[in-house]
């Protein structure tokens, strides 16, 4: 924690004086009236009485003077302190490979990034207010010592009693705050994947069983809810027994005192007062206990967000300014969980320029070559060359730079068409921007567009049609121009004409660049230069569209199942047949 103040030690020194000072005058101010209760008792002037009052006007000025310091900068450093750790949990967030998504839903994700660091940063101010108060009875202590050295040691063997109040509570409280804040995770995101996924339940009038999933959630963090409120709630009986037995004691010690002669009544007042303040940070800390234990539960939930080891290690730093893209797996092992292998001695290669399809069953491990190239998962054994250098010797930043992914569902962010193609490179010129889109089926879905390339996309993209986002996502990929192509059947979800401008944009710049194309068209699938089959994570079959057909094997029979329908005989045959 201390790594974040660090920077702003003028800011906490200042706090640390305004503080103290602070504590010093507030204190002094109960000394004072115990003065002013042995003047009274007396024979009072109007002039002492006065004085007495302007003592206390003055005194009490200057602590709130010094507490406004302290309150300010310590605001002040707290909002750095909030920025800077919420800057670096979202750029240590967005560093993370694919696996840790994987792992932690986005809801779980959001709450960490923006509700538990503001969590965090209060137990600052919880703690500045207990010093301060804690400040307060050190120094009324120190005073009442020179007063009754016997009467103020009773007054602190109260402090183990209240020491013990205090924290016996704690690992229960921790406990209870902590599931607390993982059921609020889950809730948080279940809403996000429900209001994300409403179309989809909708069309299956599955909105009940939203309901009834987010009421099951509900129930239990009302009773987890409900329990942590008990155990904090209970705190306050035993407080308040023990406070009043230990009022109950310093007012007997002390009430012989005066009548003894040893106390006068000030200070007798003095000591009662200080009952008060020594009672009153245990008091403090059980009324924000469950704050306090929220603030810890978000560190531990801050701070493995930040200090988790990302899965993909690089062992270098290496650049290749002009890939030419020749790509090369050897007995590459891959899984995704340990129960469960994809990859298995799997080794291929692939020549600069070469136009190589996937295909085959779903799971049978097509994505998870892809993924693999582009660095998104960590394989477990083997190696992956990229124009003979190990994949992960080089700088992901420069070698992602040179490969263009076109995924199956485009992602488009919020903004315009023109700010979406701009995305794989923000200093891009508009001129090279519209030519770009135009590459793409010679720049006729352009004119379908309400306001062209400034039609604003919507939430996701969700202004445009699937085969509208899927031309975008192929635009910016255009402007990027990467080395290496990579489509992730990015053909299955549009109609044809689509399909037809997607070819054309892709005809203009595949040309000698490698491309790795995962599709469930025909047409994509017989103009690449080579096929290869994929079953249970292993190469079966490789071979051209023709080549293959003739070995009457796995590609054949995938042919006549799925693919056999969109070639142009079969369909003149079917138009003949009707």
């Amino acid at each position: 924690m201390w790594g974040y103040f660090s920077p702003f030690k003028k800011g906490v020194i200042l706090v640390t004086l305004a503080l103290m000072l602070n504590s010093i005058f507030y204190s002094i101010v109960p000394i004072i009236l115990s003065k002013a209760v042995d003047l009274i008792a007396g024979t009072p002037t109007f002039f002492t009485i006065l004085l007495f009052s302007l003592a206390v006007i003055l005194v009490g000025g200057l602590g709130w003077v010094f507490n406004y310091i302290r309150q300010k900068a310590a605001a002040d450093i707290i909002g750095n302190v909030v920025f800077n750790i919420q800057a670096e949990v979202f750029e240590k967030t967005i560093e993370h490979d694919l696996s840790f998504y994987d792992e932690h839903p986005t809801g779980k994700i959001v709450s960490r990034i923006t509700s538990d660091t503001r969590d965090f940063t209060e137990i600052v101010s919880l703690v500045l207010d207990l010093l301060s108060q804690f400040l307060v009875v050190c120094i009324l202590l120190i005073w009442l010592l020179t007063i009754s050295v016997w009467l103020t040691l009773l007054l602190l063997a109260m402090a183990p009693l209240a020491f013990l109040i205090a924290i016996s509570f704690r690992k229960i409280a921790r406990k209870v705050t902590r599931h607390s804040k993982r059921i609020r995770a889950v809730i948080n995101a279940q809403i996000q994947e429900s209001i994300g996924g409403i179309m989809v339940a909708k069309a299956f009038r599955q909105e009940k069983q939203l309901y009834d999933t987010f009421s099951k959630n509900n129930k239990q963090a009302y009773r987890v809810n409900l329990r942590r409120g008990i155990i904090f709630n209970l705190i306050f009986p035993f407080i308040g027994m023990a406070s009043a037995l230990g009022t109950a004691i310093i007012l007997y010690a002390a009430g012989f005192a005066v009548k003894s002669g040893e106390l006068t009544p000030g200070t007798w007042y003095l000591f009662m007062q200080t009952v008060g303040f020594f009672w009153w940070p245990i008091l403090n800390i059980a009324s924000f206990w469950s704050q306090f234990q929220d603030g810890l539960s978000a560190a531990e939930r801050v701070f493995s967000l930040i200090d988790r080891s990302p899965k993909v290690m690089q062992t270098g730093q290496n650049t290749i300014d002009n890939i030419k893209g020749r790509i090369v797996f050897r007995d590459v092992c891959f899984s995704y969980s340990e129960k469960e292998t994809v990859l298995c001695n799997f080794s291929l290669s692939v020549a600069p320029g070469e136009t190589v399809a996937f295909v085959g069953h779903t799971g049978a491990g097509k994505s998870s070559i892809i993924r693999l190239i582009n660095r998104f998962y960590e394989f477990q054994q083997g190696n992956i060359l990229i124009d003979g250098k190990d994949i992960r010797s080089l700088d992901l930043k420069h070698f992602r730079s040179h490969i263009g992914l076109v995924p199956q569902d485009p992602f488009l962010f919020s903004g315009t068409v023109n700010e979406n193609i701009k995305y794989a490179r923000p200093e891009a010129t508009g001129d090279e921007v519209k030519w770009a889109a135009t590459h793409v089926g010679s720049g006729e879905w352009i004119s379908d567009l309400p306001e062209g390339l400034d039609t604003d996309v919507g939430q996701r993209g969700s202004r445009l049609s699937m085969g509208q986002r899927q031309l975008v996502a192929l635009a910016r990929i255009l402007l990027k121009n990467p080395a290496i192509f990579i489509l992730d059947e990015a053909t299955a979800s549009v109609d044809p004409f689509t399909e037809i401008q997607i070819k054309e944009g892709l005809r203009t710049v595949l040309g000698d660049r490698t491309a790795l194309i995962i599709a469930h068209r025909l047409s994509t699938i017989k103009e690449a230069d080579r096929i290869i089959v994929i079953q249970d994570g292993k190469i079966i079959e490789q071979g051209t569209h023709v080549s293959l057909l003739s070995q009457d094997g796995h590609y054949a029979r995938l042919y006549n199942t799925y693919f056999r329908h969109q070639s142009l005989e079969y369909v003149e045959a079917q138009g003949r047949g009707g």
